[in-house]
């Protein structure tokens, strides 16, 4: 495997979150419940993340602006072009794949 330097690495991955929210805002057909369901996150574990982020190192984000930084817009916004109701099915699925704490 090639050896990067902490600079590097910390670039690529940057560059790979990049792409991931700009493909995430690209698909927003895709709803969150559906990621959560298949890959156990969503756009706002992300947002969450960052902002989790952001806090330890000192630097206050609220919510809805690490929100607005995922989805591109605030966050009201977006579940009113994008959100639909989630169906049985889906609700189901959620609560049998939900994390246990």
């Amino acid at each position: 495997m090639t050896t990067l330097s902490k600079e590097q690495q910390t670039e690529f991955e940057a560059a790979a979150f990049r792409r991931l929210v700009a493909h995430l805002r690209d698909r927003s057909d895709v709803q969150n419940i559906d990621l959560m369901n298949l890959a156990g996150f969503c756009r706002n574990c992300l947002s969450n993340w960052y902002r989790e982020a952001a806090e330890a190192e000192g630097v206050p984000v609220t919510r809805d602006e690490s929100r607005e930084m995922i989805y591109g817009m605030p966050y009201e916004d977006w579940k009113n072009l994008h959100q639909k109701e989630a169906s049985p099915v889906q609700k189901a699925a959620f609560d049998l794949n939900k994390p246990h704490k």
